[in-house]
């Protein structure tokens, strides 16, 4: 997995079972302090998703669109997922390392649950 650095890249979604079709998106990729903490503050949407690391907990305050919220382990594997509408704060998940956010909704498009594992590839690399 090694460390990422602020930047862009794919996210490939694998099914619970590894069967399937796995499912590549845009992937916006924020580390530093600074981009962890903008986020998708000031955005009205979002082509794909952010990669939110390290975190473990997110918050929609002074958000403008409602959020899915995926919770990663260091593995990459999904434990839990959440749709989260503005104003709100989502409890810390002590097993995640990571956290990937996106337009409500999205995630059950892409197949993302519970279990499902996910790889980063950035971009240039």
């Amino acid at each position: 997995m090694g460390r990422w650095r602020d930047g862009h890249g794919e996210l490939t979604v694998r099914s619970v079972d590894g069967g399937g079709t796995p499912v590549r998106v845009p992937l916006e990729i924020a580390t530093s302090y600074r981009a962890r903490t903008k986020g998708l503050l000031g955005r009205d949407t979002l082509d794909g998703a952010l990669l939110l690391s390290p975190a473990n907990s997110v918050h929609t305050f002074r958000m403008r669109m409602p959020i899915d919220v995926a919770y990663l382990d260091r593995r990459l594997r999904v434990v839990a997922v959440r749709t989260m509408p503005p104003g709100r704060l989502g409890l810390p998940r002590l097993r995640a390392r990571h956290v990937i956010e996106a337009e409500a909704g999205a995630m059950a498009g892409w197949g993302l649950r519970v279990g499902a594992w996910v790889e980063v590839e950035v971009e240039g690399s």
